[in-house]
Formats: C-alpha cells, sequence, structure tokens
C-alpha cells in the first residue's frame, strides 16, 4: 500500500537529510496518503508553529509525488514557490521520480498524471463560476486552510467601483439620467455617515431604497413598462436573473444580491478622493461550499482551525459535512512560551486602560532594557491609541520603535495591529517579547462585524461562540506562532481572560505556556541560555 511506501521514504529523507524533527511528519504523510487511497476527504490541523515554519509540507507532498495518479494541490502563491524552488526538488531527487509537476489556471489535459499546482483565487472562482477548468473527481490538497472562509468570501464578494457606473451607462443609454442621480444621490447619502475607523458602512434602508429603485426601472425597462408605471414585481421580490440581462455582468449580480436579501450590503469611503465602492458579499460562505465538497476528495491542511480535535465548529462554518478530522498537539518541549497574565488592570472599554496599559508597556521594556532580548513586538488595534503608544515610545525610545514597518533595529521595538503583524511576521526576526494589550475580538463597531452578528442573532444561534470566540482564538494562535520559535514571554494585558468565562479556552488556545508573575533581564538572559543549549 501507498501509505507503507510513503513511511519508509519519508523517514529515510528524514534521516539522511537531517531535518529539524516534526513528532507527526509521519502520521501525518500516511493519513495523506491514505485519503488518496480511499478519495476519503480529511481536515489536519498541524498546530499554528507548524504553519508558521511550514515544517508540515513534507508530509504531504511525499505521498502527492508518489502516488501513481493525478492530484491537484492548492495553495497560495508564496508557498507554491517555495515548493518549486526547494522542496520538490529534493524530493524528486530522492525518490527519483518522473511524476510531471505542472503550475497553472486549469487542469492540463484529459490524460495528464501528475500533479498541478493552482492558487485558492483560481480554484475557488472555477468551482463557484462552473468553469469546468478543474475536472471533477482529482484528489485536490488545499494548504493554509486558516484562510479558507477569507478566500471564499472575497470570491463571492461583487463590487461597483467607479468604471462600473460608466459601464452601465454605456450599458443602458436611455437611462443615463437616472444613473447618473442615482449616484450622486448615493454620494451625498453615504459620506453623511459619521467616520469610523474602518471607512465602510452597511448600506441602510434609504440607500436600499434608491438601489432599488434604479433597478426597477431598469428592469421595467427592458420588460415594456412604461419608466412612470410599477411593474408586476420589484427588485426585492423579484431576484430573477433575467431581468437584468443586459446589464454588465457585476451589476446582474449585484442586483441579485439586492433581490435575495441574502449577502450583506456595504460600502467601503475613500474620503479624500470623495469616492465609493458598493459591496455585496455573503454573509456565511458554508452554504456556497458544501455542493463543491462532494465534487472531489479534498485534504484541508491548517495551523490552529478549532480548539476541539473533530473541528466541528470550523466544519459547521464551511459546511464540510463527516471527513476525517486530525488535530496535532504541540510540542511542549520546543514550543512552550512563558506568559505574563497581570491581573486587576482596568478591562479595555474603561478610561483608565490606556493609562494602565502604558505604564505596564514602559515597566516590561525597563525591565527587558539592559538584557540582550531582540526585537520587541506591541500589538495595538485600535488606530489612535497604536500612534499614541509609538508617539510615546519614541519619545523614550527614539528610532528604535517605530510604528508598522519593517526596517527595524536588531533591537527594535515594533507598534503594530494585528493584520500587519500577521501579514509581515515571516519576514521579521521572532520576537523574544510580544506584548498584546488586548485581545484581538472582532469589534462590533466594524459594521461588516456587527453584520455578521446579526446574521446568528437573527437564526438564534451562538454568536460569540460560533464567530467572535473562533475568529479569536484563531488570530491569537497565529501571532505568537514566532515566540513559541523564539520560547520568549507573551504579556497579556487584558484582564478580561481572568475575569470572563472564556477565558480558559484562551488560556488553552495558548497552551503549552508557564505562567510567571515578572520580567526582568535574567529571564531572557535564562531563556537565551536554554536556547543555546537546544
Amino acid at each position: 500500500m501507498i501509505e507503507v511506501e510513503v513511511h519508509q521514504q519519508l523517514r529515510a529523507f528524514l534521516r539522511d537529510q537531517g531535518e529539524p524533527y516534526w513528532h507527526h511528519h509521519l502520521t501525518m504523510a500516511r493519513l495523506v496518503a491514505r485519503a488518496l487511497r480511499l478519495e476519503r476527504s480529511a481536515l489536519i490541523q498541524a498546530g499554528a508553529t507548524s504553519s508558521y515554519h511550514g515544517r508540515y509540507r513534507l508530509s504531504y507532498l511525499m505521498p502527492l509525488l508518489l502516488w501513481p495518479k493525478a492530484a491537484i494541490l492548492v495553495a497560495p502563491e508564496e508557498i507554491q514557490q517555495r515548493l518549486l524552488m526547494v522542496e520538490i526538488p529534493r524530493l524528486r531527487q530522492w525518490i527519483q521520480t518522473h511524476k510531471a509537476i505542472r503550475k497553472g489556471d486549469r487542469f492540463p489535459s484529459e490524460d495528464f498524471q501528475g500533479l498541478l499546482l493552482t492558487s485558492p483565487q483560481d480554484w475557488l472562482s472555477d468551482r463557484f463560476q462552473g468553469e469546468g477548468r478543474f475536472p471533477a473527481g482529482i484528489p485536490t490538497i488545499f494548504d493554509g486552510v486558516d484562510d479558507l472562509e477569507s478566500w471564499a468570501r472575497t470570491q463571492l464578494t461583487t463590487q461597483i467601483q467607479t468604471q462600473d457606473w460608466d459601464e452601465l451607462m454605456l450599458a443602458c443609454p436611455g437611462e443615463i439620467d437616472l444613473i447618473r442621480d442615482t449616484r450622486v444621490q448615493l454620494t451625498r447619502s453615504i459620506f453623511q455617515h459619521p467616520p469610523n475607523p474602518y471607512d465602510r458602512y452597511l448600506i441602510d434602508s434609504q440607500e436600499q431604497e434608491i438601489l432599488e429603485h434604479l433597478y426597477g426601472a431598469l428592469r421595467r425597462k427592458t420588460s415594456g413598462h412604461p419608466t412612470g408605471k410599477k411593474s408586476a414585481a420589484s427588485p426585492a421580490t423579484d431576484p430573477e436573473p433575467q431581468a437584468w440581462n443586459h446589464l454588465p455582468s457585476v451589476w446582474q449580480r449585484f442586483g441579485h444580491a439586492i433581490a435575495t436579501h441574502h449577502d450583506l450590503l456595504w460600502t467601503g469611503l475613500a474620503r479624500r478622493q470623495g469616492q465609493f465602492t458598493l459591496f455585496a458579499s455573503p454573509v456565511e460562505v458554508g452554504s456556497r461550499l458544501e455542493a463543491i465538497w462532494q465534487q472531489q476528495p479534498v485534504v484541508l491542511i491548517g495551523g490552529a482551525l478549532d480548539p476541539d480535535s473533530d473541528a466541528k465548529t470550523y466544519r459547521q462554518r464551511l459546511s464540510l459535512g463527516d471527513l476525517t478530522s486530525l488535530k496535532f498537539s504541540p510540542d511542549r518541549q520546543h514550543e512552550m512560551i512563558q506568559l505574563y497574565l497581570p491581573d486587576r488592570l482596568p478591562l479595555p472599554n474603561t478610561p483608565q486602560f490606556q493609562t494602565v496599559m502604558m505604564q505596564e508597556i514602559r515597566s516590561l521594556l525597563g525591565a527587558t532594557n539592559t538584557a540582550n532580548q531582540g526585537l520587541t513586538v506591541v500589538l495595538v488595534e485600535d488606530t489612535p491609541m497604536k500612534a499614541q503608544v509609538g508617539a510615546v515610545l519614541a519619545a523614550e525610545y527614539g528610532s528604535r520603535v517605530q510604528v508598522e514597518k519593517t526596517c527595524l533595529d536588531e533591537h527594535g521595538i515594533l507598534v503594530t495591529g494585528w493584520e500587519f503583524w500577521r501579514m509581515h511576521q515571516l519576514v521579521l526576526p521572532a520576537p523574544n517579547l510580544l506584548i498584546m494589550a488586548t485581545l484581538p475580538i472582532p469589534s462590533l463597531e466594524d459594521p461588516l462585524v456587527a453584520g455578521r452578528v446579526n446574521y446568528y442573532k437573527q437564526l438564534r444561534q451562538d454568536w460569540f461562540r460560533l464567530y467572535l470566540l473562533p475568529e479569536t482564538l484563531s488570530e491569537m494562535q497565529r501571532a505568537i506562532a514566532p515566540i513559541r520559535e523564539s520560547q520568549g514571554v507573551l504579556a497579556l494585558l487584558d484582564n478580561r481572560v481572568n475575569h470572563r468565562s472564556y477565558g480558559q479556552k484562551i488560556l488553552n488556545a495558548l497552551s503549552p505556556l508557564a505562567r510567571i508573575n515578572y520580567v526582568d533581564a535574567s529571564l531572557f538572559q535564562h531563556l537565551e541560555e536554554i536556547s543555546m543549549r537546544d
């Protein structure tokens, strides 16, 4: 069986190459091989640290290269480049396989029996649009599915931008005045929304009526109804796409979203340019993905997808159904972090929090200033607060302090939000001290978050457990992955961990950890000695 051959070949390769040993290499390789042989779908949580390093990739590449039939590997572009330049050439030379390796946005040919690498955007676009560029029934491996829900939502989002209004006027020359008036009315209404840090807003009832009036007029025009008379059906009640077949495709999709009320309608602003973009995004993507999973066996591989080993919440959100689910535990010896979690701090939503937070940050930086602690990262999501923290620290530590920059001093202090840190942590040195001002709980002040929460409320479902908490845990585990590499210190200044019912779930997600009551230079010297011994 292929499982036996994969086990033997991978074990011999790891021994010969002297690869850094990951305890779960062989188990994961056998599971992937079994999934290929039985055409049985599987979900694998390799751990946030393993995902950060990409350690597990040899475990799925070996069975893919030994598999005698066609297979598809779906991975982001940066991962594809690493595989094609480094991992695949080494493995092909070792096992001396002549299996063809191709990269592209479609399957090469019906008789292709090699391995095709493609991007999540190309694969999902094909499946959602039914373009037929990737045949059904071919085993497909997904790498990096921590972002799968986001990938799918992006593919299913319709945007109406400035040039789309021009195209609509070209397609409907008899309605140019109406289209211009609609755009002016929307501009006036949208720019009256009070500023928020996200520069995006849900479409309100007035803006919805403006858009429905536009679509109603365009539909009546093609249906033979005079513009001044009402048709038998409005866009809100008649979602038939053929009603707007004469419109550009993007306007057809947006009209269908308005008519069905299934999507979240919102707008993004560029205030300085005086422009806006309309969006229609699915509130949930599982219903759109459910049929796709039935078209081929899939192996979904990610870092930290769900606190539970069976990934029940993750599978529910993506409509994955019944499949083999496996979660690898972290290595306590090499992935242990030191957690500094002070008690009796003000809660983040109180006026006293920022002052006490700054005192804690100063204390932490002062205690470690004499140590060779390397990079320090201060995670602050609130935009005004982030700028204030950066300014205060720059006044004390000078050019060592940078706000969301990648050109850092060897012992620099990076003040950053969560998204910037997630996007750039791979190109930055692993910090020895990570200060987390607050938990990354999605803010209800973000209109998109509020819209999704309202969706769960309408279904009478636990919106915190099903949405906010999983997002928080996933974001945290990805953020601290570099700290696990350095076995450094995480300072968490959010007192909700100590006093909220979900605090224990946060601590479980951060494990393995050792609680400490103080941070000083001797601690970093001790950690450096441990690192040198390892």
